[in-house]
C-alpha cells in the first residue's frame, strides 16, 4: 500500500486541466446508504479516503463502482499515463492521485439535514457571487455582506434580509435601507431550498456524476 501524508502534497509540478488548483475541487459526501449528506474539499476527502473512513465512487456503465484507498491509488497509476479531459490531480512524492468526484463513508448512516446552513459561502452562491445592487460579478474577497434592512434599525441575520454585495455599495449603502439611500435590490432575497452552493457547481462538467445522488435526494431544481 503507498503511504503519503497530506503535509507532503505538492502541486507545483501539477497541470491541472482547470484554471484553479485541484485541490481547489469540491467533493461530494454520501453516507453509507448512497445518501448525499455534504460537500467537502480535496485535503478532507483524501483524508477520510487515507484513514478507511470512505471509498471513491464512480458511475461506469449504469453501475456504482467502490475503490478503497489502495485500489484508487493503483487506478491512479494507470489514468496518470493519459490523462482525459475533466480529471485533476494532485502530486505526491511519488505519484499523482486521481481527484475523486464522489465519496462515500463506510459506517456514517444518518440521514442529512433539508435546511441549507446559513454562511458567508452559501449566500454568495444563491446571488451568483454578484452584488445585489450593482450587479457586477465579483470575487469573494470583493465581496460583503449586507443587511437590507440594517441591523441598527432592527434587521435580523437572516436569508431573508441579507444580500451579497461589492465593497463599493455597501459603502455607500451604509446603515441606510434601500429606499434610504437611492438604490434598488436587483431581486428580493429568500432562504434557498436547496443548497446553492451545489447548484453552482454542477454548472461544471467536471461534477455531472453528482446529479444521479442529488436528483434522487431532491436537490437539483
Amino acid at each position: 500500500m503507498a503511504v503519503f501524508t497530506l503535509a507532503q502534497v505538492d502541486v507545483s509540478g501539477v497541470e491541472p486541466m482547470s484554471s484553479s488548483s485541484s485541490l481547489d475541487c469540491s467533493v461530494l459526501v454520501l453516507n453509507r446508504f448512497y445518501m448525499a449528506i455534504r460537500v467537502v474539499d480535496v485535503r478532507r476527502a483524501m483524508t477520510l479516503l487515507y484513514r478507511g473512513c470512505a471509498e471513491v465512487i464512480t458511475i461506469e456503465d449504469d453501475q456504482y463502482i467502490n475503490y478503497d484507498f489502495e485500489n484508487w491509488c493503483e487506478l491512479s497509476d494507470l489514468h496518470s499515463m493519459e490523462k482525459q479531459l475533466g480529471e485533476d490531480y494532485i502530486k505526491t512524492p511519488t505519484r499523482e492521485l486521481q481527484v475523486p468526484r464522489i465519496v462515500r463513508l463506510v459506517l456514517y448512516d444518518r440521514v442529512p439535514k433539508s435546511t441549507v446552513r446559513f454562511n458567508r459561502k452559501t449566500l454568495f452562491a444563491r446571488d451568483s457571487h454578484r452584488c445585489q445592487y450593482c450587479g457586477q460579478s465579483r470575487p469573494m474577497s470583493q465581496l460583503s455582506l449586507d443587511h437590507v434592512m440594517p441591523r441598527s434599525q432592527g434587521g435580523k441575520t437572516t436569508w431573508e434580509n441579507v444580500v451579497c454585495s461589492c465593497v463599493g455599495c455597501n459603502s455607500k449603502k451604509g446603515g441606510r435601507t434601500p429606499t434610504q439611500a437611492g438604490m434598488k435590490l436587483l431581486s428580493d432575497p429568500v432562504r434557498p431550498s436547496a443548497n446553492p452552493g451545489i447548484t453552482v457547481t454542477l454548472k461544471d462538467p467536471r461534477y455531472s456524476s453528482w446529479k444521479t445522488f442529488l436528483a434522487s435526494a431532491g436537490t437539483i431544481t
